[in-house]
């Protein structure tokens, strides 16, 4: 059963115009009738994506991404369908409202309150208003509002960035959220209370709060920091169906367009750095959630970015964290760069200090991952005393080189230099070394096998081989390039003709559109779909099918065709089936 009437998809996708979209993602130049630009989603080096004004559709011709608005946004920002839709329904001012099958009173009672990340999101939409109140009070907002001053902090970012306060009473934000008849199931699965049975309490008391979204401004989690001194300087909502802190980013929602347009991302450690920075006009800027940066912070920053600056804070414990963080980034197909903020500072002091300039010359003479690397090495190697701790640095720095070969980040000129300046430096023959290499490289791989995600919108799809599917293909390559001549189909066969599992499933968007829509657009057939890969596929039918032209002429063929492979595989069946018969009755005649 559908989730969403058919009528609001088409209503969200005549809103959103795809060149609108997608050139708030990538830089699109007109070319003819259609407009084109590089891939996002693979390594393009020159135009490949084109977009469709008229079809409102886009497809790649180098990797097969393809499809309308709602798939674009969906392998964009990595998206499921319903989350797409509501990023574009949002942009559009459209209120989306799922179809949900009546459940009867005896169900609603079995079933309880329904917690699902819609819900979740809502109760923190709540949240992040019931905190803003309390921090605009006169009274209740006094003390935190004189610290928000002290940080220098304007009206603008304080609304623009949602911050808001969580009083010094232990169940303030319950009692209020009892009081708009929100459960407490509810409560406790967004992370805003903690406790059991009749010992509930809030999860943030006294704290400066700090409002965290998803890449379509969804509230997903909030983070606080502590107005008295008393127990952790920082905490953040507990993992919930919407937030992972290893897999989110501080101020991407309002970071990203000026990443895209960039193509750089800069990242800091702390909320009040990120703000600071985009209040200062460097918008590209995001913060890690009080963790290391990860390969989920990396792969989400793909995306958007082709490049990402770390910047931390010059003292020990910046450059180590920059250095784990460069061990996370190297294994990720995307350059990196560092820099770090002098005197001791923080990116938000500095700021203050020198302004917008100085900070912005920072980012951009970012050192070189392998410059950095190297760096730390000689450091390393020129202070430790012992054989043990030297060995240790030239296995460190030649783990880093091994993820990053992995990953495709050095080229065999970098390699070579590489390879050289560790054999000058360690009197080493530069076979051993490229040995070695071979060898940490080997293992890098090995592991990355096991811990590489599966994601299903990278898995290439199965078209299948032989007559059967060819035949499948021209069907479907006919009916999306002229939707007319279904017609000429219907009658004669079905979806579950389609004995290729991919061809099966444009099938049945394909025959379920057109059959109450006869000349429906392949927009239209594509959003009855939710996997990017099948709406890529169709883009790839749909091309093909209007290339070769011929319709009426290729439809028969093409049903003929499948029906003699049909009767084909039924004869082998009976044939099949028949021996299997005669070697029963063979093994079983001296039982007569």
């Amino acid at each position: 059963m559908p989730i969403f009437d058919a009528g609001l998809i088409l209503r969200i996708q005549q809103s959103n115009d795809i060149v609108d979209v997608i050139g708030e993602h990538l830089a699109l130049k007109r070319k003819g009738r259609e407009m084109i630009g590089l891939c996002p989603f693979h390594e393009d080096h020159r135009p490949s994506f084109n977009v469709n004004p008229s079809k409102q559709i886009f497809k790649c011709f180098a990797c097969g991404a393809g499809g309308d608005v709602v798939k674009f946004i969906q392998m964009r920002e990595n998206l499921s369908f319903p989350q797409a839709l509501h990023r574009l329904a949002d942009r559009a001012g459209i209120k989306v409202e799922p179809l949900r099958p009546k459940k009867s009173n005896i169900e609603h009672q079995e079933s309880g309150i329904e917690v699902d990340p819609n819900a979740i999101a809502r109760a923190n939409a709540w949240a992040a208003k019931y905190f803003a109140v309390n921090l605009a009070h006169p009274e209740i907002g006094k003390a935190a509002r004189k610290y928000v001053a002290e940080r220098q902090l304007s009206d603008e970012s304080v609304k623009n960035w949602q911050i808001g306060l969580a009083v010094g009473t232990s169940n303030d934000l319950l009692a209020a959220a009892r009081q708009k008849k929100i459960p407490d199931k509810l409560l406790m699965a967004a992370g805003l209370i903690v406790g059991s049975g009749l010992s509930l309490s809030d999860k943030f008391v006294n704290r400066l709060m700090f409002t965290i979204a998803d890449p379509t401004g969804k509230i997903i989690a909030f983070g606080g920091r502590t107005l008295t001194g008393e127990g952790a300087k920082y905490i953040n909502s507990p993992t919930t169906a919407l937030f992972d802190k290893s897999n989110a980013l501080f101020g991407l929602d309002q970071a990203r367009h000026k990443i895209v347009s960039s193509d750089v991302a800069v990242v800091v450690e702390g909320y009040t750095d990120c703000i600071m920075s985009h209040q200062f006009g460097v918008s590209n800027v995001v913060a890690t959630l009080g963790t290391s940066f990860t390969s989920g912070h990396a792969r989400i920053l793909r995306r958007y970015a082709k490049k990402v600056v770390l910047l931390f804070d010059s003292d020990t414990a910046g450059l180590e964290a920059a250095n784990r963080a460069l061990q996370v980034a190297l294994s990720s197909r995307i350059d990196i760069g560092i820099a770090s903020v002098p005197q001791g500072k923080d990116p938000c002091d500095f700021l203050l200090a020198k302004g917008k300039e100085p900070f912005e010359k920072l980012i951009t003479q970012a050192t070189d991952v392998f410059a950095f690397k190297w760096d730390r090495l000689k450091a390393s190697l020129g202070s430790q005393p012992t054989i043990a701790g030297k060995k240790q640095a030239v296995e460190e720095y030649l783990d880093a080189i091994a993820a990053a070969i992995n990953a495709g980040n050095v080229s065999p000129i970098e390699r070579g230099l590489i390879v050289n300046n560790l054999s000058r430096i360690m009197s080493l023959d530069t076979k051993e070394i490229n040995r070695e290499l071979i060898h940490r490289t080997g293992r890098v791989k090995t592991a990355s096998s096991y811990t590489a995600s599966a994601d299903a919108s990278h898995t290439p799809l199965d078209t299948g081989v032989g007559l059967s599917a060819i035949a499948q293909s021209e069907i479907l390559e006919v009916l999306l390039a002229h939707p007319s001549m279904f017609d000429d189909a219907k009658d004669k066969i079905s979806p579950d003709d389609f004995d290729v599992p991919a061809f099966r499933q444009v099938a049945q968007a394909v025959f379920t559109t057109l059959a109450g829509q006869p000349r429906a657009a392949l927009q239209i057939i594509c959003s009855a779909v939710e996997d990017p890969r099948i709406a890529g596929l169709m883009t790839t039918l749909e091309h093909e099918g209007s290339n070769k032209g011929n319709y009426s002429k290729r439809l028969i063929d093409a049903l003929a065709a499948l029906q003699q492979a049909k009767n084909q595989k039924n004869r082998a069946s009976k044939e099949d089936l028949i021996r299997d018969i005669s070697k029963q009755d063979r093994r079983n005649i001296g039982l007569i």
